[in-house]
């Protein structure tokens, strides 16, 4: 199966507003997939449970597979378990800590996994490296500039080698330059690595980009091209 992930029958409502009606989705390996919509579409929604982050209604008899594995059969610690193994995220707030330099904040998910210490540094240099972010390793989060802080999220987001990324509204809060920046080391990065993206952007210039636009309204899909 070509698939990276593969859901159907997803639906999902808080405080009975249903914010999902219903959403059958394929995601090919190594694709860049963008979904975009208005504010309240559900795209946001829609990524956190594909992600593993929140769970689709269960009395509709949700199906999601990730790598080839059944989310649905999962207990909450299994589901982290995948996230840290194969899944990777970047936030429009790039969710760096603060008080850790840049290579502290890259090292940050193979230490939750216990990885080797050994070379868990040195990985994160030559993802480092390869992003062009080395003179970057020993700063922290606000000696940088937005791209810059969103690149580090990125390199992040690759620690562990993912099968997909995850990426909400990731160029909110940088210009058109960086987010088209941006947007270009997604590719350098599927290039390198083969991973998948999934992305929600209001950006239609940077969804174009994609190798697939999925449009999302009133929480369905109404378009893919």
């Amino acid at each position: 199966m070509n698939s990276i992930i593969s859901c159907k029958n997803i639906y999902k409502s808080f405080s009975n507003i249903e914010v999902l009606k219903g959403i059958d989705l394929n995601i090919k390996k190594g694709e860049i997939v963008s979904i975009v919509g208005p504010s309240g579409s559900g795209k946001t929604t829609l990524l956190h449970i594909l992600g593993t982050l929140e769970n689709p209604d269960p009395e509709r008899k949700p199906e999601l597979i990730i790598d080839s594995q059944s989310v649905m059969r999962l207990n909450d610690n299994q589901k982290a378990i995948l996230r840290n193994k194969k899944l990777g995220f970047v936030f429009q707030f790039h969710e760096l800590l603060p008080e850790f330099t840049a290579i502290e904040n890259i090292c940050m998910p193979s230490w939750i996994s216990k990885k080797n210490g050994e070379s868990i540094k040195e990985d994160a240099m030559n993802i480092l490296s390869e992003l062009d972010l080395l003179k970057m390793a020993n700063k922290k989060p606000d000696e940088m500039s937005g791209g810059e802080r969103q690149r580090v999220s990125v390199a992040r987001s690759l620690m562990n080698s993912p099968k997909i990324v995850f990426a909400d509204e990731p160029s909110g809060n940088l210009d058109s330059k960086n987010s088209k920046t941006l947007y270009n080391l997604f590719y350098e990065v599927r290039k390198k690595i083969g991973c998948s993206f999934l992305i929600v952007t209001h950006d239609l210039k940077i969804a174009d980009m994609s190798d697939r636009k999925i449009v999302l309204k009133d929480g369905k899909i109404i378009n893919e091209s």
